[in-house]
């Protein structure tokens, strides 16, 4: 195991930047452009960005693939109930591994790096992406603590051109 007494310093120094400038302190904590964007961990997608937000618009939650997750359904309904989400984005993004690999390549990839047998970790995979987008805004959209007013779309996002792609 990596020591971790020096492995961290350079993001620790970057967040005291951060804090002597933190506009943040007092937030109300909710969404306030009414927003929740399900994505990808994916480092290409800077999810506020991408839709002209900042800090404070809008929830998060993010995972591998972009999928609508039973955690994410979680955050969804909290989200609508208690932090003023009333518009829903589901984004899966182009040159997915997640999306353009099996689940045994995934598998043997982590096997390899991790110099062990993966083939007992479970791996989202996505084998057909509209497909799943379209499965995970109905999810959604049919949730029963998700009121029909609330809008829900389906988009990809092109990690080469930054442009979204309404799908559903």
């Amino acid at each position: 195991m990596r020591d971790v007494t020096d492995a961290f310093n350079d993001l620790l120094a970057a967040n005291r930047e951060y804090a002597s400038t933190h506009e943040l302190s007092g937030f109300d904590g909710i969404a306030h452009a009414g927003v929740a964007v399900v994505t990808c961990m994916d480092s290409r997608i800077d999810p506020l960005r991408m839709l002209g937000l900042h800090p404070g618009d809008a929830k998060i939650f993010r995972n591998p693939g972009g999928r609508v997750t039973p955690q994410a359904l979680e955050a969804l309904v909290l989200g609508v109930h208690l932090l003023n989400v009333n518009r829903i984005l589901i984004v899966p993004h182009t040159r997915c591994a997640m999306a353009t690999s099996t689940l045994e390549e995934i598998r043997e990839r982590v096997g390899r790096s991790a110099g062990q047998d993966a083939s007992w970790q479970p791996f989202g995979v996505v084998e057909d992406q509209q497909a799943a987008l379209a499965e995970d805004v109905a999810a959604v959209r049919t949730h029963p603590l998700i009121p029909d007013e609330v809008v829900v779309g389906g988009f990809v996002y092109d990690v080469d051109t930054g442009l979204l792609d309404q799908q559903v």
